[in-house]
């Protein structure tokens, strides 16, 4: 008999690999071979999206789950395969996403969880730097070595690394500890004049990327309202009080927008800043709060050191909520 129908279980789940239960089962999916198709092909990506819930409040926990496919080949009268079926593969979700060059389905970073080179910390302040522990063995930030250990576990398969104050660089190696995969320069700034902003977001590798604003900082709100008209004319006297408004004000709120600026950075950052601009989860450090905002810009000229020298961009966000509580 021919194969004729694919049948799909999909396992989404949070621990080790394979350490999913019944429970987990989130949808059984099947497909069928159309006319000369060879292939099934099946798309899960925005189903496990679904199950990946992203917060953050300052903490850098790993955000992650497994995706666990059971293929059960089946054919023409439903009967299933004696031969190579069901086939079981396993993957690891995150909130992470591909561009169009990279092609259809690209694997992403297997170590350093961040696209640029370079990293900007205020002096005298620690940083974080995101890796993929499954692919690195050592990071050597300055001269001291961290080893990387890897349980397959969830809630560790992206580890934070602490960037001591006044570290000038991150090197990463490969499992085998001899191989180097990526350095990064720390740049600490000094900013005696403004107030540094640190603005955390997911990155394109589905990690928390912090980007500090050391520049000019501007705050605004805009306010909306509905009005009405009442009558104020007293039944008992004919007459109105002066003090008494014809036009009623109700549903008042505001929302509260800031304007960053990063200060001069090298190009190598414009990834960076590419990737904030496409982040649908991104906070602000305000008031030792961490608070989710949106960024309001929507274009962005992306500089470079033969057009404009030094790059310093503005960036306008708002914050994600109303001014007055109206939680509900």
């Amino acid at each position: 008999m021919a194969l004729k129908t694919v049948q799909l279980e999909l396992y989404v789940y949070e621990g080790t690999v394979g350490s999913y239960t019944t429970t987990d089962l989130k949808y059984t999916l099947q497909n069928s071979l159309i006319g000369d198709d060879t292939n099934v092909i099946f798309e899960i990506s925005e189903l496990v999206r679904d199950y990946l819930t992203i917060s953050f409040n300052n903490d850098y926990v790993s955000k992650c789950l497994w995706a666990t496919t059971i293929a059960t080949f089946l054919d023409e009268n439903d009967n299933v395969f004696s031969y190579g079926s069901p086939v079981t593969n396993n993957y690891l979700a995150v909130e992470g996403y591909g561009f169009f060059e990279d092609g259809a389905s690209p694997e992403l970073s297997r170590n350093a969880l961040i696209t640029s080179n370079t990293i900007y910390l205020p002096e005298n302040t620690a940083g974080k730097f995101p890796i993929f522990a499954e692919g690195v063995g050592k990071v050597t930030i300055d001269s001291t070595d961290t080893e990387i250990t890897d349980n397959g576990n969830t809630n560790q398969k992206i580890q934070y690394l602490t960037i001591p104050a006044d570290s000038s660089s991150v090197k990463v190696y490969d499992t085998d500890d001899a191989t180097l995969l990526k350095t990064i320069t720390v740049n600490n700034v000094c900013e005696p004049k403004f107030t540094p902003y640190k603005v955390t977001f997911t990155n394109k590798y589905g990690a928390f990327q912090d980007l500090y604003f050391f520049k000019k900082t501007t705050e605004s709100f805009s306010v909306t309202d509905e009005t009405f008209k009442r009558n104020t004319i007293s039944n008992s006297t004919a007459t109105y009080n002066k003090y008494a408004g014809q036009q009623e004000r109700y549903n008042s709120n505001a929302t509260k927008s800031i304007s960053l600026n990063t200060g001069f950075i090298n190009e190598d950052s414009n990834s960076t800043i590419e990737e904030l601009f496409l982040s649908e989860n991104v906070w602000i450090r305000y008031d030792n709060d961490t608070l989710p905002i949106i960024p309001k810009s929507k274009s962005l000229t992306l500089k470079t050191s033969l057009n404009d020298k030094l790059s310093n961009y503005t960036v306008d966000f708002e914050f994600a909520f109303n001014k007055i509580n109206n939680v509900r």
